[in-house]
């Protein structure tokens, strides 16, 4: 149920940047026109798991109460490089859908969440720069 009211939400919203949002049978799978796919599970609002990819990059966020030397423990995000971050975009107990938007338009923006690097080739931003 909450995935399907997450995809409607996502194609109103962001129409003009999606490919397709896909229901699997426990989540969402989100493609962008710009290369970026994001899958999408949530049990509660505060338990979620919100793993993406990037060219080769794989990041996830999710609030598996498993490093709490981390200030935003429980949530956190694993980075492209495997490693262990603070999780500063979304914020357990809000509303699913609340995190979803401000993290779709922040990784359409920037998915690797300001993680040096590049754009892999032939992928795009937002903005519709090509990369070759």
């Amino acid at each position: 149920m909450i995935h399907s009211i997450l995809k409607d939400a996502i194609e109103a919203e962001f129409a003009q940047a999606l490919e397709s949002a896909e229901l699997c049978r426990d989540a969402l799978l989100v493609r962008w026109r710009n290369g970026l796919v994001i899958e999408l599970r949530f049990a509660n609002a505060r338990e979620y798991a919100i793993g993406w990819q990037w060219g080769d990059a794989q990041l996830r966020i999710d609030t598996a109460p498993l490093h709490p030397h981390l200030e935003t423990f429980p949530h956190h995000l694993h980075d492209g490089d495997g490693q262990l971050r603070a999780d500063r975009v979304t914020r357990p107990g809000d509303s699913p859908w609340d995190n979803v938007r401000v993290l779709v338009a922040t990784l359409l923006e920037d998915p690797l969440l300001g993680e040096p690097g590049e754009l892999p080739a032939g992928l795009t931003n937002v903005k519709g720069m090509v990369v070759s």
